[in-house]
């Protein structure tokens, strides 16, 4: 049996595969367990990572910090692949208001754990693990512990310790807050439900679809590309109904529009209303309308599968001149927009097109249409991708007034390439698609195996540290939690006006809290706070993992 009890507790490959899947898979399924329907997720790898760390269950230290900084570097970059390309957009109108608010959220929680610091003398690398768990943001305890180990050439367990400690009652703490404003501020859900749908930007922007009567004497008998000159507004022609001949045709850049034809458009809701002075008044002719009048039309949604259509614009295929169909919509992430020409298109975006059934079985061929290809993982952009983050991330950059130089490291590296690549890696004809699925696969194995890594390397002194004065960490992160969400949440709501639901969903994001996500949706009954959510989440993860950094860099 020497084989065994080398296995369990000696320290070779085969024990440290063990030990992480062991954690790994205890973990997670400790994680199923619900308390007040509030779950702690893969956090619980990390508390059962500690638990048989103290019982003296180790791994190598240079294997146990490969495999945590490679976990981390997983983790990371699927993140900001996940966020890349909303990063940009979400800073468009009313998400400028929600991230500056989420910053306000982030920077504040900053100033109070350095004010707790100047008070308790809690040392700075401590607090930072503090005010991650407090915030419940992962890869700001790891991105301080890699920023720690680079300036001192020593790792500090309490970083971990402290992020374990405060983590459960921040997720709590952001909960219980939401609840809490809902009383403050005397909240009427069915009220907050009609006032969004009064003031829904969603609806505003997606692309919808109208029918007009041509009316306007200085369009009549003009050609369509002639016509689009006049309004500098997104829109499509999906059909045209000849209303002399009786002939329903998918129109071309030179097709001529009649007095009293009927068109069929795809717009937004903001465009329609001088779409329609342009062209003519609007009448009641619904899609199953125009999809009767002739049978030899059909609509199809098509993916973009093959690589080198990723990055073209539409109007650079030129598919209504090849192949006399159109392209009235692009789907791209569950959202319907406008297929004007200028739009570039991605691998995994899905083209509505109208057409005959011959013309759209060409495009079809033409832009690839192959579940199977997208179901492939595009491995060469995800490693070149990383390659690049690390490089990135080793970049020493001086700071005046800062002693050591500052590097963004193997946490902020990776994830400012993720997020620009999948964002500008079409543009160089880099396919940075990857499924839902995978994406979550790949971010779900890194967090894993980074969480049983910090577990297992804190759990040695961790109850030691908890009753020599760890205990009160709990209330210092209470307090790094709370104070922020309720100053920033009452300008938002007072000040700004902000919906509930929305308010609820810029916290979570602002926390970047899965759990808190959950309620406030279980709460609003519609995927509002979701949308918030996403809004600041990629500001507030970029800024989460970077101020972690720095408070380490500045005043350790």
């Amino acid at each position: 049996m020497n084989w065994l009890t080398e296995l369990i507790t000696g320290t070779g490959i085969a024990h440290s595969i063990l030990l992480l899947s062991v954690v790994i898979a205890i973990g997670l399924l400790l994680g199923k367990i619900k308390i007040f329907g509030i779950s702690l997720g893969t956090t619980w790898i990390l508390f059962f990572g500690i638990f048989l760390g103290h019982f003296g269950l180790q791994i190598h230290p240079e294997v146990l910090h490969f495999m945590k900084e490679f976990g981390l570097i997983l983790f990371i970059y699927s993140i900001g692949m996940q966020v890349g390309p909303s990063f940009f957009s979400s800073f468009k109108k009313g998400g400028i208001t929600l991230n500056l608010l989420a910053t306000g959220v982030v920077f504040l929680g900053v100033i109070t754990a350095y004010i707790i610091h100047l008070i308790t003398d809690t040392p700075i690398a401590t607090m930072v693990g503090i005010l991650s768990g407090a915030v419940t943001n992962t890869p700001g305890m790891g991105a301080a512990q890699q920023t720690f180990t680079d300036i001192t050439g020593t790792t500090d367990p309490t970083i971990a310790t402290a992020y374990a400690v405060a983590y459960p009652l921040g997720v709590v703490g952001i909960i219980l807050t939401l609840v809490l404003f809902r009383y403050i501020f005397k909240i009427i859900i069915e009220k907050e439900k009609t006032d969004l749908d009064s003031q829904s930007e969603t609806k505003l922007t997606e692309a919808n679809m109208f029918s007009l009567v041509v009316e306007n004497p200085a369009i009549v008998d003009k050609p369509l590309h002639e016509i689009k000159k006049l309004i500098e507004k997104e829109f499509v022609i999906s059909r045209v109904l000849h209303v002399k001949s009786g002939e329903l045709v998918v129109p071309k850049n030179d097709t001529l529009l009649e007095e009293n034809d009927k068109v069929l458009i795809v717009s937004n809701l903001q465009n329609i209303d001088q779409i329609e002075a342009l062209i003519g008044q609007r009448i009641d002719m619904d899609r199953a309308q125009w999809n009767k009048l002739d049978s030899q039309l059909v609509s199809r949604r098509i993916a973009i599968t093959k690589s080198d259509i990723n990055g073209k614009s539409i109007g650079q295929l030129r598919l209504r001149n090849l192949y006399g169909i159109n392209v009235t919509r692009v789907n791209r992430a569950g959202v319907d927009l406008v297929a004007e020409p200028r739009l570039k298109l991605q691998i995994g975006d899905r083209v509505t097109v109208v057409g005959s059934e011959a013309s759209i079985a060409e495009v079809e061929k033409f832009l690839g249409n192959s579940l199977k290809r997208l179901r492939e993982p595009n491995l060469i952009s995800i490693f070149i991708g990383i390659s690049l983050g690390v490089l990135l991330g080793s970049i020493p950059f001086t700071i005046p007034g800062i002693p050591q130089p500052v590097k963004l490291g193997l946490a902020g590296g990776p994830l400012i390439v993720s997020i620009l690549i999948s964002i500008f890696g079409p543009k160089y004809k880099l396919v940075t698609y990857t499924t839902v699925s995978a994406n979550l696969m790949l971010r779900e194995i890194g967090i894993a195996i980074f969480l049983a890594c910090v577990g297992i390397g804190a759990g040695e002194s961790f109850v030691e540290t908890i009753l020599s004065g760890g205990y009160k960490w709990i209330g210092y992160g209470v307090i790094i939690t709370v104070v922020p969400l309720l100053i920033i949440g009452t300008i938002g709501r007072k000040v700004y006006k902000i919906n509930y639901f929305v308010l609820m969903g810029m916290i979570s994001g602002s926390m970047t809290d899965p759990p808190a996500l959950a309620f406030a949706n279980s709460i609003a009954g519609n995927d509002v706070p979701a949308v918030s959510y996403a809004t600041v989440y990629p500001l507030t993860m970029f800024l989460r993992v970077i101020t972690a950094q720095l408070m380490i860099l500045m005043f350790l």
